[in-house]
Order: structure tokens, then sequence, then C-alpha cells
């Protein structure tokens, strides 16, 4: 059964940072696109961000661009997302998930459905 697992979330105060780790179980890393979303209560899900399966492409949600950075180990086999300048509003369940990748590999911001792991809670509050 292919499943990934987050950690890493946690309390923070506005301003500070965390990072999260992605690591999957029953599969190899390095043969997926993965990318991470979050779900706030009352609002739809946003994706956030994703990283080709050999890293060098990465795509963000304007949202998040310039303070949050997707990247992987796949020797570690892990992925992470390292969260700067957090905003109340980041406050959320973050999930990663396997995703949709182009003919020429590259990472295309929608989750496979199903491929998400349990969600690590974020909440970013004075």
């Amino acid at each position: 059964q292919l499943q990934l697992v987050e950690s890493g979330g946690g309390l923070v105060q506005p301003g500070g940072s965390l990072r999260l780790s992605c690591a999957p179980s029953g599969f190899t890393l390095d043969d997926y696109a993965i990318g991470w979303f979050r779900q706030a209560p009352g609002k739809e899900r946003e994706v956030l961000s994703c990283i080709s399966k050999n890293g060098r492409s990465t795509k963000y949600a304007d949202s998040v661009k310039g303070r949050f950075t997707i990247s992987r180990d796949n020797v570690k086999k892990v992925v992470y997302l390292q969260m700067n300048s957090l905003k109340p509003e980041d406050t959320a369940v973050y999930y990663c998930a396997r995703m949709f990748t182009t003919v020429q590999n590259q990472c295309i911001m929608t989750p496979v459905s199903g491929s998400r792991g349990q969600g690590t809670q974020v909440a970013v509050s004075s």
C-alpha cells in the first residue's frame, strides 16, 4: 500500500518558521512528483507547492511564493516544506500527496486522489 507520512507541524508565532517533512511508506519516493496542500476549517483545499521527481522543477501557489520552499532528498527519501514568515491565515492541516506530472516530468499542481497522508496540524498564533 502506498502511503505518505507527514510530520513537523506545531504551534508557532506569527513571523516564525516550521519545516514539514513527508516520507513514503511502501513505495520509492523518487518515482513520483510530490506536493503539499492544506485544508483549513470551512475553507477549500489549497494546493501550495509541488516538486518534480528529480527535484529540478518546483511550483508554488501565489499565497506562499517567496515564503515557502519545497525540496526533496531522494537519498533520505523525504520531501520538505520549509515555511517562513508564517501568518495566522496559514493555520490549517497540511498534507503531502503524490502529484500528477506532464510528459516532460514537470509536476502539476493537482494531487492524485487518495494519495495524501494523515496530515499534520500547523497553528500560527500569538
